[in-house]
């Protein structure tokens, strides 16, 4: 019999050993008379079978224990009707699992769903209570099959995931099947918005022109920038009152029926905010572009429409736990016990290693072999211990009880058991709980295997029995091992069953379930701080996330926590010093989050938020309260953080959790997030096997909810990266061995999308990385094979929107072979960093193009338009001594711009993208810097592309570093701005000016920086494996140094880069030289 628990009910172990076999096979045997004494609940079972006479259902009125467990109660339902001899041929045959138990709220039906759960806790009750309800009725129902509609739809979902999240061969417990059925009342109550991106800054324009199509026709109005888009239609309608019939709106309608789309994209102008708000909007009144909206008839809300539920509601209450009092064995006679509080489990907690077995052994007989099991809450080590070394054979043997110095009742929510198996070629004797004692050598051992099993599982209940775990292999030196830190967090076990490593281990048996239960009452007073302490606390707090707290430093303080919770920068390092191995100390925390109204009324800092959602907390309530600071957050700045946002949902304990909701919840609410979330996710499914399970899941919960016309465009999407993907592959095999691509090649890339454009290609989709664009038919003669080593295709689509005003085709660079989320991260912090600087009213003119993992490496890469690298205009002039010569980059740009005026606002736009990228690069420590990956537009603007290294880890050549400036700042560029040498200009003082204003905004935000690369250290990035890796960040923006300090220290790089640019010129010449000894022409990009 099962109980649903919440995050901190679980009952009391009595246990299973030799001496308690008597008193256990009396505490086991029970009837429904031991309910007496209990709360009681009346309840009228509606029962699936009807009465002969008048066909109406059969009814059963029985009183429930409020301790029994739903499958109790289902059970007792069944003897009770049995024993009346009703519907004999029904009730025998079946068991009381065949049916399933469901209510009615609101309307709406809802299951009972989890059979562990205690009856009292169940919504259900407390709904009637609130109704006053004397008697509740629950329906009976056997338990619906799957039609053949559903689970048509569950493969046409699991193709759309890339996973099968119906397989279970791979779970010990029902975790996904339970998360997946929680997860959809959440979907149910959000409704999804229209396409629209917002940016909410100052504007100089008091008015502005709309030119608005209709039909063949176009009609401009003049609208305040502080009107909203329902007033723009208004003065619209207004203005066209006498020809109407010319647009084409018929006379019996008004603003209401329309709503304004931009022209070529799918992105809508509407709602309650002002025009001036909107992204669309503020890039053509940047770009000096005139504003072309299509006046549209109002969707056609079936487009939404999702697909109707096999399942019902579950429950809200599913997952809930009782308290202590009610749980506890104290003063009750246990035969009216059917679940105990783990806070009655006063033994020390401990596991019997079996042994483990693998299929094949690894190349060296003569080692030696042990397991090392250790207990984690989030980074915390709780307690460890390890077994003897054994020699190492295909099945190695110890049943061998390991005892652990922490008692069971202070395991917390969310702590895991991690096993690990080692190997080493020196006798390794029995060890004690702490890292340093190897009882051996430490250098000669080495980690082989791996797995996690949560010592609390979903329901809260204390994991108990046997379990047979396969491991993952920890990566050899030559395999990418960039993801591991992640990795060793999973929960999941190795779904490799037949090659894999497994590890057989004991847990305790008890006769009950053993359930962690809710926080008991209790307040402590409070303690005031003297003056002479408060300034080593307010230094504590100043420190950035990077800073290690000592010893003393956590027990101040824990010592004065209540005024820490006056404080929510203080959090993370009060939060980080609770000693999570200790009940005590996890109730009083929690009693304190609870209680404190400071951090939900403080303003928001995502930063600190997001610090509380790494890898370093596991407690579900710091969790839940740092995303529900997150919830104030606007669309656009969840998209904005989006990517890490997805990652630390790695770092939750159980599939269902605050963050997955809140994603769920805003990717249901705005299409926009949608549409990343969707790519996010699947392409962490297709990368990462250790949290497929999980990512899938939420997934699925998405696309359940997201309508039919978002599952089509997804449908598409994923069918065109498929096709492209092939295509790609077959190239590649045809060339592997050649640095060039020959014409015929080019030939055969044609040939083969010209087959694919008439066998079934999607006649349009969306573009992943940028989903307002909408990509139609292939312009077959435009594209080509890229010469680089993985052989990416470039590739030119016709605009799908027939309303489109621009003739340009849609570029795109499709790439297999290469992990393009270390340039997403990138690109992501340089618009974070944009958003930075607008806030302070710097516009940089940065330009972070579109790029998107689809896969495992697989991605698209945005080509922008009219844009080449420095690369190609220093070689298409004098070749590769194109580098040393300063003033062609100036010529090129002159060529390009049709007045002086034009080249003069090109050469002021240069000024402002050069000094913000060379901050940016600098701070970022963005390596490996040539003339192929940066880039110019024909007006000016500087951008990076390729950031394979970063935060420091340089490229060298020939032994020496490749980088010796700061960043990149050479003669051609100087020249440009007006200068050479140590002489200044104008241009060259705007240019030093815009870089210390960008640069002291970006050391205002050190904590969101650091925090955002921090929460990407574990994610498979080959540059982002330590916390050595983001310490660059700190020394790069000078953390702890006056503002004063900071300004000359930025400065000083920039004359670093004046005397030392010709070192940069002669690494860009080696890269020109090269690049023609081998054929290569990567600069088409």
């Amino acid at each position: 019999i099962e109980l649903q628990v919440s995050d901190e009910e679980e009952p009391q172990p009595v246990v299973l050993r030799e001496e308690n076999r008597r008193r256990r096979r009396k505490m086991k045997a029970f009837t429904s008379t031991f309910s007496v004494a209990m709360d009681q609940i009346a309840i009228e079972f509606v029962l699936p079978t009807t009465t002969k006479s008048s066909r109406s259902p059969d009814t059963l009125l029985l009183e429930v224990a409020g301790n029994w467990t739903v499958e109790q109660v289902k059970a007792q339902v069944w003897l009770r009707v049995v024993a009346t001899n009703l519907c004999p041929e029904f009730y025998q045959k079946y068991s009381p699992d065949h049916c399933i138990l469901l209510y009615q709220k609101k309307g709406n039906w809802c299951e009972i769903y989890d059979k562990h759960q205690v009856f009292q806790t169940l919504d259900c009750i407390r709904y009637w209570k609130a109704l006053k309800k004397d008697v509740g009725k629950i329906h009976l129902t056997c338990r619906p099959q799957p039609t053949e509609e559903s689970t048509q739809y569950q493969r046409y979902l699991n193709y759309l995931i890339g996973y099968d999240v119906t397989d279970v061969s791979n779970v010990h417990d029902d975790e996904l099947e339970f998360t997946r059925r929680k997860l959809l009342t959440p979907r149910k109550i959000e409704g999804a918005a229209l396409w629209a991106t917002l940016c909410c800054l100052p504007v100089t324009n008091s008015h502005i022109l709309l030119v608005i199509h209709r039909n063949k026709a176009s009609q401009t109005i003049k609208v305040s920038i502080d009107d909203t888009p329902v007033q723009a239609l208004q003065t619209f309608f207004t203005k066209i009152s006498n020809k109407r019939a010319l647009l084409g709106v018929p006379e019996d309608v008004c603003e209401a029926d329309y709503v304004l789309r931009v022209c070529g994209r799918e992105e809508y102008i509407y709602g309650n905010h002002p025009v001036r708000d909107f992204h669309w909007v503020r890039q053509c009144l940047k770009n000096g572009e005139e504003i072309h909206l299509v006046l549209e008839s109002a969707l056609n809300p079936g487009q939404d429409l999702v697909q109707k539920e096999d399942w019902a509601q579950v429950d809200d209450c599913t997952g809930v736990a009782g308290t202590h009092e009610q749980l506890t064995i104290d003063e009750k006679d246990h035969e009216r016990v059917f679940t105990i509080s783990l806070w009655d489990c006063h033994r020390k907690f401990r596991v019997k290693v079996l042994g483990i077995d693998i299929p094949a052994l690894p190349r060296n007989p003569e080692l030696i072999v042990y397991v090392e099991a250790s207990i984690f809450h989030g980074q915390q080590l709780l307690a460890q211990e390890r077994t003897s070394s054994k020699a190492f054979t295909e099945e190695v043997l110890w049943n061998t009880w390991l005892e652990f110095n922490i008692r069971i009742r202070d395991l917390p929510k969310g702590a895991r058991l991690s096993l690990q198996v080692s190997c080493g070629k020196t006798q390794i004797s029995k060890g004690t709980s702490s890292y340093q004692d190897n009882g051996g050598s430490p250098t000669k051992s080495r980690l082989l295997y791996y797995v996690n099993l949560l010592l609390v599982d979903h329901r809260s209940l204390l994991r108990q029995g046997e379990f047979i775990l396969h491991m993952w292999k920890m990566p050899e030196k030559t395999e990418d091992n960039s993801s591991v830190n992640a990795d060793k967090l999973t929960s999941a076990t190795n779904p490799d069953k037949a090659s894999s490593m497994a590890v057989a281990i004991l847990l305790d048996k008890y006769c009950y379930p053993v359930a962690l239960p809710k926080s008991r009452e209790g307040e402590r007073g409070q303690r005031e701080m003297p003056n002479h302490l408060r300034k080593q606390f307010e230094a504590i707090v100043e420190t950035d996330p990077l800073h290690p707290l000592s010893q003393e430093d956590k027990e101040l303080l824990w010592h004065f926590r209540e005024e820490c919770m006056r404080h929510p920068r203080a959090y993370p390092k009060l939060l980080g010093s609770v000693r999570w191995g200790r009940q005590e100390a996890v109730l009083a925390t929690h009693r304190l989050l609870e209680r404190s109204s400071v951090w939900d009324r403080s303003v928001l800092d995502v930063g600190l938020a997001m610090q509380l959602l790494d890898c370093h907390y596991s407690d579900a309530h710091v969790r839940s309260m740092a995303v529900r600071k997150l919830e104030t957050l606007g669309n656009d700045d969840v998209l904005r953080y989006l990517l890490q946002l997805v990652q630390a949902v790695k770092f939750e304990p159980y599939h269902d959790s605050a963050l997955a909701r809140f994603l769920l919840k805003r990717a249901l609410r705005s299409k926009r997030i949608g549409h990343f979330l969707f790519w996010f996710l699947r392409s962490e499914i297709a990368q990462s096997m250790h949290y497929q399970q999980r990512y899938a899941v939420l997934l699925e919960a998405y696309l359940r909810g997201c309508g039919e016309d978002m599952l089509q465009d997804f449908r598409r999407q994923v069918e065109m990266t498929e096709a492209l993907q092939k295509v790609t592959r077959e190239i590649k095999a045809m060339s592997a061995e050649k640095y060039d691509v020959s014409a015929q090649v080019v030939f055969q890339l044609r040939q083969k999308l010209e087959n694919l454009q008439t066998s079934g290609l999607p006649e349009s989709f969306r573009v992943p990385y940028d989903p307002g664009l909408r990509a139609g038919a292939l312009v077959i003669e435009q594209c080509k094979v890229m010469a680089s080593k993985k052989r990416p295709l470039w590739l030119q689509f016709k605009r799908a929107d027939p309303t489109t005003l621009s003739s340009d085709t849609i570029g795109v660079i499709f790439k297999d072979g290469d992990d393009l989320r270390q340039d997403m991260l990138i690109l992501q912090i340089l618009l974070i960093m944009e958003s930075i600087w607008e806030e302070e009213s710097l516009d940089l003119s940065l330009l972070p193009y579109g790029c998107i993992s689809t896969g495992n490496k697989i991605g698209m890469i945005e080509i922008v338009k009219d844009a080449t690298t420095i690369a190609n205009i220093q070689q298409s002039v004098v070749g590769s001594t194109g580098a040393f010569k300063d003033e062609i980059l100036n010529q090129w740009l002159r060529d390009k711009c049709v007045s002086e005026e034009k080249f003069q606002q090109a050469v002021e736009r240069f000024v402002f993208s050069c000094g913000g990228y060379c901050v940016a690069t600098y701070v970022l420590g963005v390596g490996d810097r040539h003339n192929d990956n940066i880039m110019i537009t024909e007006s000016g603007n500087l951008f990076h592309i390729d950031f394979g290294h970063i935060l420091g880890n340089y490229k060298s050549f020939l032994g020496i570093s490749k980088e010796r400036v700061p960043f990149v700042l050479t003669p051609d560029f100087l020249y440009v701005m007006g200068t050479s040498g140590k002489k200044s200009s104008p241009h060259f003082q705007k240019f030093q000016d815009v870089c210390v204003r960008a640069y002291l905004a970006l050391r205002h935000h050190t904590n969101l920086l650091v925090i955002l690369f921090s929460m990407m250290l574990m994610t498979g990035m080959p540059q982002l494996t330590s916390k050595e890796d983001i310490e660059y960040i700190r020394e790069a923006l000078t953390v702890g140094r006056p503002e004063e300090e900071a300004q000359r220290h930025l400065l000083d790089q920039i004359e670093i880069c004046r005397d030392k640019g010709w070192t940069v010129q002669f690494n860009w010449f080696l890269h020109l030289v090269l690049g023609i000894k081998q054929g290569v022409d990567k600069r088409s990009a």
